[in-house]
Order: C-alpha cells, then sequence, then structure tokens
C-alpha cells in the first residue's frame, strides 16, 4: 500500500516535470522565434573582415556588397562546395568581379556550422583581424553567434548582418507549415549548440561536436582545392 502511494506520487512529480519542461521548451520556442531578425539593416560600424557562411546565393552577395561598400577589408566564404569555384563565384555576381579577384578568399574545409566557425578563427588569426562582420540567414544567426563565440573565446568582436531569405515571413510564421518547421528544426539545433559549448574548451578537440555533427566539423580537401582559396 505505501509502495503503492510512493510510486504514485513519483509519477505525479515525473507528469509535473515534464509538463514544466514543455512548457520551458515552448516558451523558448517563442522567445527565439521572436529574436529572428525581420529587415536587413546597415551594419553598426566597420569591421577588419567579412565572413559569410554558405547556404543561400542571396548570403555570398549581400557579403560581397558589404565588401564593396567599405564595411571590411577582407571576405571569407566558408563552407564552399568544392566544386564550386571563384570563376563560377564571379560568374553568378559579374559586377563585383573586381573584389571577387582581389579580397575574397573561400574556405573548403567547413562541414557545418561548427566548422564555419573554426575556420573563421583560423581566418581571422591568419590576417590578424578583431573584428569581423558575419553575413547569414536571419533564423540561423542565433546559432552562428553562439558558435562563433565559443571558438573566437569572446575576444574579438563580432558584427551580425542577418539576410532575410525570399519568402520567409518571420511575422507570421505559424501561418506556413515551411517556415514553422524550419523555424522549430533551428531552435532546437540552437539548443543543441548552447547546450555544447557551456562544456567542452575548444570545438577543434571537441568530441561531441564530431559527434553531433555526425563527423569531423573540418573536412580534408586536396592541394588544387587549398590553392584555389587564394
Amino acid at each position: 500500500m505505501v509502495m503503492s502511494s510512493t510510486l504514485r506520487r513519483l509519477g505525479q512529480i515525473a507528469l509535473g516535470l515534464g509538463a514544466v519542461a514543455t512548457l520551458a521548451l515552448l516558451a523558448g520556442f517563442l522567445v527565439f522565434a521572436e529574436s529572428i531578425a525581420r529587415d536587413e539593416r546597415t551594419l553598426d560600424g566597420r569591421a577588419d573582415g567579412i565572413v559569410a557562411l554558405t547556404g543561400g546565393a542571396q548570403r555570398i552577395g549581400d557579403a560581397i556588397d558589404l565588401l564593396a561598400g567599405g564595411y571590411g577589408r577582407r571576405l571569407l566564404i566558408t563552407g564552399v562546395n568544392e566544386r564550386t569555384s571563384r570563376d563560377e563565384i564571379a560568374r553568378l555576381n559579374p559586377s563585383q568581379r573586381h573584389w571577387i579577384e582581389c579580397c575574397v578568399d573561400l574556405d573548403y574545409r567547413a562541414r557545418n556550422t561548427i566548422g564555419n566557425a573554426i575556420e573563421t578563427r583560423r581566418w581571422m588569426r591568419q590576417h590578424r583581424f578583431n573584428t569581423v562582420a558575419v553575413v547569414t540567414s536571419n533564423y540561423h544567426m542565433p546559432r552562428t553567434l553562439v558558435e562563433l563565440d565559443h571558438a573566437l573565446m569572446g575576444k574579438d568582436r563580432v558584427l551580425p548582418h542577418p539576410v532575410i531569405a525570399e519568402g520567409f515571413d518571420a511575422d507570421r510564421w505559424w501561418r506556413h507549415p515551411g517556415t514553422a518547421k524550419l523555424i522549430g528544426s533551428e531552435y532546437l539545433k540552437f539548443l543543441v549548440a548552447w547546450l555544447r559549448t557551456r562544456f567542452e574548451a575548444d570545438p577543434e578537440q571537441s568530441r561531441a561536436a564530431i559527434m553531433m555533427g555526425r563527423g569531423k566539423p573540418i573536412k580534408l580537401v586536396s592541394e588544387a582545392v587549398l590553392r584555389a582559396q587564394y
């Protein structure tokens, strides 16, 4: 009788904790959705360098425009597919060919957002940059900032420049199943990234980063591809 009462009480406590956790996740999701940038704004100040994360053509175009506008001295495009050459990027942005040829570096090694942050750190150290403007989609920006802040160890200034994807309605996301699913997926990835970065010292030495990213965040590429970076 006493055992049955104890088990019932434990079950009630477990249900209560589960309900609280669910409400906390839901509240966090709503805060996350509300925090997503609605409009593209001019960068607040200049940076030493600019970094664009691949994943959308508009990101690269916006980053090159920032470079041409004097918001940074060099641009790193990180996570480039090995089959994408500098000439192809120039063909897609013909009016900015001069900037692409003189001041753009291509990173073919990053496999994911963790890798993007690692390659950004290496690039900044190579050029002795202390401030960087980061260009990525608005829904991807929160996780990117977590990874960058962790990789840079809070020593460098990061200026976010969120890109608003065409057709992405952050104000009425609940009316569009695809947008709601995208925000939900990004929210879960953000939580995982935030938790992981609380417990690891360096993403380059992290087993958790390998496990969660389903492989090393930085991949090996051929020497020919590496030479094409510069």
